[in-house]
């Protein structure tokens, strides 16, 4: 296998406007989230850009290429499939890795560990979960929970993703964590089908994904790393790294 990370980012958020240039620990978001990605280890990383601001932004971050995309681009799954089809025409690089701009505190090795569903052909997709401790985690809409479980091994598949308490009954519940690696031919048939109608419900691009039966295996790490979509979720990022 021969995976690349593709990171999308662009200014024009709706809840944090021009979110990848805040700053964090004396560099932009997107650098720490790129720094994040070269500490995986994982190979190459591209930024794929829909400004060129963000491509500015990380010229000197070692390690790390940027493609400018077109702005319009409906989601983060097509931004990323924009710039792998300008910087790998060849198909060399078979599972992409969206590694998500936001996520400047996600641990390099839990990255890695999105992997392990993909090896072999055993999903099309992997992603990472973590177990939800608290109640107001479950009940909060903007954190996306998934009903799998691990009864049988490492990996578990995953079956339903909503922004309600799933499932219901006694046990674990798990927060989804929005890091994907795509076998590269399920991310070329995702990003040629159109909006599903429980995506389009649940505001949920992997729902798509489940409709039309392209298979998600899940990987648990130990936390999830603070997501930064809001102005509260920054102020925590930047306390945290300040501590280090």
């Amino acid at each position: 296998m021969k995976p690349i990370i593709v990171i999308p980012a662009r200014l024009a958020s709706t809840r944090l406007p021009r979110k990848p240039l805040a700053e964090i620990g004396g560099r932009t978001m997107i650098e720490q989230v790129a720094l994040r990605a070269v500490e995986s280890g994982l190979g190459r990383v591209v930024i794929a850009a829909a400004d060129q601001e963000i491509i500015d932004a990380v010229k000197c971050v070692s390690g790390v290429e940027a493609v400018l995309t077109d702005p319009a681009l409906p989601s983060g799954s097509d931004r990323v499939y924009a710039a792998l089809r300008e910087i790998d025409p060849a198909g060399e690089h078979d599972v992409v890795v969206n590694f998500q701009g936001d996520l400047p505190s996600m641990d390099p090795e839990a990255l890695r560990s999105v992997m392990v569903p993909v090896k072999h052909g055993a999903f099309d997709i992997g992603t990472l979960v973590a177990p939800i401790h608290l109640d107001e985690e479950l009940r909060a809409s903007q954190i996306v929970k998934v009903a799998c479980s691990f009864d049988d091994g490492p990996v578990a598949r995953g079956v339903y993703f909503s922004r309600q308490p799933i499932p219901f009954g006694p046990g674990a519940h798990w927060h989804h964590i929005g890091v994907y690696a795509w076998q590269r031919r399920a991310l070329e048939r995702f990003v040629s089908l159109p909006p599903s109608g429980l995506e389009r419900r649940e505001s949920l691009e992997q729902l798509r994904a489940l409709e039309h039966g392209i298979s998600i295996g899940c990987v648990k790490i130990a936390e999830a790393p603070r997501g930064v979509d809001t102005a509260e979720d920054l102020a925590f990022v930047r306390k945290a790294f300040t501590c280090q």
